[in-house]
């Protein structure tokens, strides 16, 4: 029986709290600015690949989520296929006895295992599931470092989903990328209490694209450019240390001041880009509220380029945070529970009860 080559891998999503908003070189995919993110759990939140090479493959095809779809539209998929392709290659040269896989037609299979509406990003997830699992199809001895960057040249944000737990993105300064990679600051065992919840405002195509957004706040705002050279550099210290330190409060006040500065770069581009809607905003105020009711720094707000928000806060506060959003914003008749995740919490199973149960009474009283 011929030998099968093919590999499946799952990668993660990741959420910048540091954020990554434009290109010193985009056909690099090269960030003005490093980065930082958290990995979310991969039981909730992955993309799934399988990759299978054969030599009776004409081509290159790729199906999403059960949808054929043109590779050769995509530069950024031919880009990363292409790279690891030069790394197999170099391999082949090396042993003779290696199978030419380089040389192979290649049929790629992704699903998501969260629905295109929950308002996540599926590129970071997508493309790091994808060079993975070229990188284990083609026996690839790189370090997750190494891919990252063949990851990078997809998606740039793809570089950190190549690593669990906490990871930075380093901007680099060479004008071939060579160091811009990703490295993980922490793993996920490091800070086991930190949840994310994410919320869904809207499941919108915005109408501004990030790789245009990002282009244009380059090309215009001034406040851009200050946060590029002195706020990123001096948030990417303080957050490390927040982490290392599992220091809550500092690492809450950071995330929400980077995403607030995010949005005001936004808006000092011109034209100016909105990305938050008055939920949005709602949902930012609930989060101080909340935190003035408990007398601490308790939750933290992010927002990517959208108006989706997703709340961090330590094991403890979440079931009181969860209960109060379901409260300010109660789910309709019409959206069945079954409609969410699985959540330990119950809180959509009975709406009329939302808010009932939450023990702090000062946040009762919002």
């Amino acid at each position: 029986m011929a030998k099968v080559f093919e590999a499946t891998v799952t990668a993660p999503v990741n959420i910048a709290v540091i954020k990554y908003w434009g290109k010193r070189d985009a056909a690099l995919i090269l960030p003005t600015n490093s980065s930082l993110s958290v990995t979310l759990s991969q039981d909730h939140l992955s993309t799934r690949t399988t990759i299978r090479a054969a030599p009776e493959f004409t081509g290159d095809r790729l199906w999403l989520n059960g949808v054929e779809e043109s590779i050769a539209a995509s530069k950024r998929l031919i880009n990363s296929i292409t790279t690891a392709r030069k790394l197999r290659a170099a391999l082949e040269q090396q042993d003779a006895d290696a199978a030419p896989l380089s040389t192979w037609g290649l049929h790629i299979c992704s699903e998501n295992n969260f629905p295109t509406a929950a308002g996540l990003a599926s590129s970071a997830s997508g493309y790091a599931a994808l060079v993975s699992a070229l990188g284990a199809l083609f026996g690839l001895p790189q370090s997750a470092s190494d891919l990252s960057r063949v990851a990078r040249v997809g998606s740039g944000s793809a570089c950190r989903s190549m690593f669990g737990g906490f990871v930075a993105w380093q901007a680099g300064i060479s004008d071939d990328g060579s160091d811009s990679q990703a490295v993980q600051v922490a793993d996920r065992q490091h800070w086991p209490e930190l949840q994310a919840l994410v919320l869904v405002v809207s499941d919108q195509k915005k109408t501004v694209s990030s790789t245009a957004g990002m282009q244009t706040t380059v090309d215009t705002s001034q406040l851009f450019a200050e946060r590029v050279r002195t706020v990123v550099p001096q948030r990417m210290e303080a957050m490390q240390k927040a982490i290392a330190e599992r220091d809550f409060a500092a690492f809450a006040e950071i995330t929400m001041r980077d995403s607030n500065q995010f949005h005001a770069v936004c808006l000092d581009t011109y034209p100016p880009i909105s990305y938050m809607n008055d939920t949005s905003r709602a949902i930012a105020g609930i989060v101080h509220a909340f935190n003035a009711a408990v007398g601490r720094v308790a939750a933290a707000y992010t927002y990517d380029a959208g108006p989706n928000a997703v709340i961090y806060a330590l094991k403890d506060d979440m079931r009181d945070i969860v209960e109060l959003f379901t409260h300010c914003f109660p789910r309709p008749d019409a959206v069945l529970p079954e409609t969410f995740y699985a959540n330990p919490f119950a809180v959509f199973d009975t709406p009329d009860a939302a808010g009932s149960r939450i023990t702090n009474p000062n946040v009762a009283q919002l």
